[in-house]
């Protein structure tokens, strides 16, 4: 029999890694996450995150740990302005939440459910069989020089993955054409620019991250791409926003200063074989509406169920593929809105009749929610099977669900059902006979049953996934599809 030190091997302790991690441990499955550096990363790339991801979050109860979220009502699509509560639920976002928070509360929360992390240890190569993965490892005491064994293998360890390179994904794409530089300054007061504004020469955007703190972000069309991999002095950073925004930052005091470029790649595949491949290790973009860090959580909560009820013996292997199917579309949309929105936001003077045009479509409702559902995830609907019903393949909202019909039991919330991470059939007053179909599958799906829900008119029943997404609806489909429906996301009936 093959020795195992662990189920799935999670290569890189970032967001993705964490969430992947945590999701894991919620279905007793055994989780070692890998991690070339010796503590966290105490810079804060990402300072929030999408309307989908807060949902996500609040799927798994993790949103009071955070602190509660401060939503952004209304943000841009490359500078031109939009209000994003034009989709129920929408946001431009969670507002001031650093990087290194939402790893420290997804740290805890992964440890929480069993999984182990292993610092300073770095992945030097990989081979899988019909069995498993081995992984080779460098440094971290006894991984040193080691080998490490394990039934599946996740690589989210960011673009310049080793996971993604041993398992032979291509990684293809378009080179950088520009680079934004940023610097996290303190000590001198600046007037927020949380949208950036075009100015000539280029653009510069300013957010606050505290009383006496913000975060600086330009482009200056002057400079070309830095041949040199040496990081960028702040010294560069206070002379280029002088010249763009006739501000002076020099005597601020920088806590750090990075740049990043338009480099946008995507993985062909999310899976080969036994390896997976998540966030920047499957995806990189221009951060652009925190959709970078969004998706990497996004890819590893779809992944993390699927890979459970597999590992657990419930699902067959088929069931992993909807992985790549699902997510790749995802990934693809994501770099294609950001390259666009690149174009708007950084161009010169010859495309303001762009933005013109686009400022003006803009002001269409259905734009404005085709815009919005874009940047946010809102609008994601996957194929879950056939049906016409609005709710079918898309997530499903969070709203108050009241007692059992008759009036009995406590109310709830259609987040508060997903918290363990398991599938739910909702009976919003049904005549109690869904219970009796979904039994085969009780291991694995709650059946909860409700007197109705303000925000579900006309539904009678649903199907939720683990991952919030509605895979069946009662009226628009009879009870003799449910079965159906259930195997194909939860594997045979028991």
């Amino acid at each position: 029999m093959d020795n195992y030190d662990a189920d799935v091997i999670v290569v890189g302790a970032g967001p993705t890694g964490l969430m992947l991690a945590g999701e894991l441990g919620l279905h007793g499955i055994s989780v070692a996450v890998l991690d070339r550096l010796a503590e966290p990363m105490r810079q804060s790339r990402a300072l929030g995150f999408s309307a989908r991801t807060i949902e996500e979050f609040g799927q798994r109860g993790l949103l009071a740990r955070l602190g509660g979220v401060d939503v952004i009502p209304v943000g841009h699509f490359g500078g031109v302005p939009l209000d994003y509560r034009v989709l129920p639920g929408g946001s431009y976002g969670a507002r001031g939440i650093p990087q290194s928070r939402t790893e420290a509360v997804l740290a805890g929360w992964a440890a929480e459910q069993g999984a182990v992390t292993h610092r300073s240890v770095e992945v030097t190569g990989l081979e899988q069989d019909a069995d498993g993965v081995t992984v080779h490892t460098s440094g971290g005491g006894a991984f040193d020089g080691g080998r490490l064994r394990a039934r599946y293998v996740v690589g989210c360890d960011g673009a310049r993955s080793t996971v993604r390179r041993c398992a032979g994904i291509d990684f293809p794409g378009t080179e950088p054409t520009v680079e934004l530089r940023f610097a996290d300054i303190s000590g001198v007061p600046l007037r927020p620019r949380f949208s950036g504004e075009r100015v000539p020469g280029g653009m510069v955007m300013v957010l606050p991250l505290g009383p006496d703190r913000c975060r600086i972000i330009y482009y200056d069309r002057d400079e070309p791409l830095r041949a040199s991999r040496e990081p960028i002095t702040f010294a560069e950073v206070a002379a280029a926003f002088l010249k763009l925004s006739g501000e002076d930052i020099g005597a601020a005091e920088p806590s750090w200063v990075s740049s990043t470029t338009d480099v946008s790649r995507q993985a062909a595949q999310y899976r080969r074989g036994r390896v997976f491949v998540a966030g920047d290790a499957a995806h990189v973009h221009l951060p652009i509406g925190a959709q970078g860090m969004s998706a990497g959580v996004q890819d590893a909560v779809n992944l993390g169920w699927k890979l459970a009820l597999v590992l657990a013996g419930q699902a067959p292997d088929g069931l992993l593929d909807t992985y790549h199917a699902e997510r790749h579309p995802v990934g693809a949309r994501i770099l294609t809105n950001t390259l666009a929105q690149r174009t708007l936001y950084l161009g010169g003077e010859e495309i303001t009749p762009l933005t013109d045009v686009f400022a003006e479509l803009s002001r269409f409702e259905s734009v404005q929610r085709s815009l919005v559902g874009m940047v946010t995830g809102l609008d994601i609907r996957h194929d879950v099977g056939p049906g016409g019903h609005p709710l079918l393949g898309r997530r499903l909202p969070d709203g108050e669900l009241t007692g059992e019909p008759g009036g009995g039991g406590p109310r709830t919330s259609v987040h508060a059902l997903l918290h363990s991470g398991r599938g739910v059939l909702l009976d919003l007053g049904g005549d109690g006979t869904l219970p009796t179909a979904a039994k085969p599958w009780a291991d694995r799906v709650d059946t909860v049953r409700a007197e109705g829900a303000a925000h579900l008119p006309d539904v009678e029943a649903l199907l939720l996934r683990p991952d919030g997404y509605v895979a069946w609806v009662a009226p628009d489909q009879d009870g003799s599809a449910l079965p159906e429906s259930l195997e194909r996301w939860f594997g045979p009936g028991a």
